[in-house]
């Protein structure tokens, strides 16, 4: 084996595990793009990864596997910037822990990541997210479940990692109903429920059983949901509703959506830019600003407070005698 084994070995434990206290997300993250770019030096030099040294990785190969991702794989820029930032945090430790490469590292941290556009996010309307609800047949156990999963998802914007990782003990349907959450950053934050979400969550429960360091959306086995599970029955469900509301035809509806869908609710009834924030577990109100721009209402408001283009400007003259008069003191 040759230095990159035991440079990968000392990044993943020592630098993500112990001193980042990265998340398993993260790691996970981290070794899926590390695999793939061993996977596509192989292919390309034909050495094994065993065999690769860090100068087998030099900038051009990192380049030639973006554009692979980009083009082979079908994969985003937003994705492919996310694999160039995991190499970049492998190359900085590896520019402590291997000096005598600092000039191939230096050229690697040197590739830029790509810029992207801002795209309007999709959400689902109101009427859209009732479809979607009552989608699931609620004659079999999966779409018991699978009703309380969108139920809760489209009620509280949960992101889907953190509806896989739910437990049942996390879920508080007594006064003061909530479901406490430890979220992406960290960051833990209790988010009220509904009648209707504390309903629907009570007859799961009811049915599901279980001890509270159990999941809350389990498969048959009592495994916890998988994000490609959720993922798929979103979509499954999403298909049924689209029978009924042909305007879901043309949106891509994910999990993610669901969680903008609860962002535009909440928008739409007047709460705080801040408040939403806050609600969705965001670093910074900033993030959360997409929600204003994809909202036409808040646009079409500011508008109607214009004056039309074919609107002859002129000063305000007041028609009551007794207004005129105190205008004039």
């Amino acid at each position: 084996m040759t230095t990159l084994g035991p440079l990968l070995q000392g990044f993943f434990t020592d630098r993500l595990a112990r001193q980042r206290h990265a998340s398993g997300h993260t790691v996970l993250a981290y070794r899926n793009t590390i695999r793939l770019l061993l996977r596509f030096a192989w292919q390309n030099t034909g050495k094994q990864p065993a065999q690769l040294t860090l100068a087998d990785l030099d900038a051009p190969l990192i380049g030639d596997f973006l554009h692979h991702l980009e083009t082979d794989r079908g994969n985003s820029v937003a994705t492919r910037n996310a694999r160039l930032a995991a190499i970049h945090s492998l190359f900085r430790y590896a520019a402590f822990h291997a000096p005598e490469h600092a000039a191939i590292t230096q050229r690697v941290l040197a590739i830029p990541a790509k810029r992207t556009d801002r795209t309007i996010v999709c959400y689902l309307t109101r009427h859209e997210t009732e479809a979607v609800l009552t989608a699931p047949d609620l004659a079999t156990w999966h779409g018991r479940r699978d009703h309380a999963l969108l139920q809760l998802a489209t009620q509280t914007g949960l992101r889907v990692s953190e509806l896989t990782s739910t437990k049942i003990g996390d879920v508080h349907l007594g006064p003061g109903p909530h479901i406490y959450c430890h979220g992406k950053g960290r960051k833990d934050r209790a988010t009220p429920l509904t009648r209707h979400t504390v309903n629907a969550l009570r007859v799961w429960l009811t049915e599901r059983g279980g001890q509270p360091d159990e999941p809350l959306f389990p498969t048959r086995r009592g495994h916890p949901l998988s994000p490609d599970a959720v993922e798929r029955l979103v979509a499954k469900h999403t298909a049924t509703a689209a029978t009924t509301c042909t305007s879901i035809q043309t949106k891509n509806v994910t999990p993610h959506t669901l969680r903008h869908s609860a962002a535009m609710a909440l928008l739409h009834a007047g709460v705080d830019i801040a408040v939403i924030a806050l609600w969705l577990g965001h670093e910074s109100s900033e993030t959360t600003m997409i929600y204003i721009h994809a909202d036409m209402t808040i646009k079409e408001r500011a508008l109607a407070r214009t004056t039309p283009p074919a609107t002859k400007p002129g000063r305000y003259k007041p028609t009551d005698a007794v207004l005129a008069f105190l205008d004039s003191l």
